[in-house]
């Protein structure tokens, strides 16, 4: 549980940045709460975990030649494309999270990458 709770708030905060550096990602709508903004984040993160747990996998397994032929590469373009089928999802249930385009997305899932990287080597014991 406290593994799950520690990549949640992880997510959360890569997200948080991301939509803080990039214009063309953005959380909550306008004039919502601090509080508010931070209940959408975390929400936004479970999808986005939610993603990454069940599509990540078989989307992976489907690019495997284009992971040896690009040397890896091809992750950032699974990860940016993940990144805009969690803002699709969190908009289909109701959570304030666009991402503005394919550059935003591949911006945006480098910087949600490290940054959860980060925050999770912090909060582990």
């Amino acid at each position: 549980m406290r593994a799950f709770l520690v990549r949640l708030v992880a997510s959360a905060a890569g997200l948080a940045v991301a939509a803080w550096i990039l214009g063309g990602i953005s959380v909550g709508a306008a004039g919502d709460t601090p509080a508010r903004r931070t209940l959408t984040l975390l929400g936004v993160a479970l999808v986005f975990g939610l993603v990454n747990a069940v599509v990540k996998p078989i989307v992976s397994l489907l690019t495997l030649p284009l992971f040896v032929l690009t040397l890896g590469l091809i992750t950032l373009v699974i990860n940016a494309l993940l990144l805009q089928l969690t803002a699709w999802i969190s908009a289909q249930v109701g959570l304030h999270f666009t991402v503005a385009g394919f550059g935003s997305a591949l911006v945006g899932a480098i910087i949600v990458s490290l940054v959860s990287f980060g925050v999770a080597l912090a909060i582990k014991d």
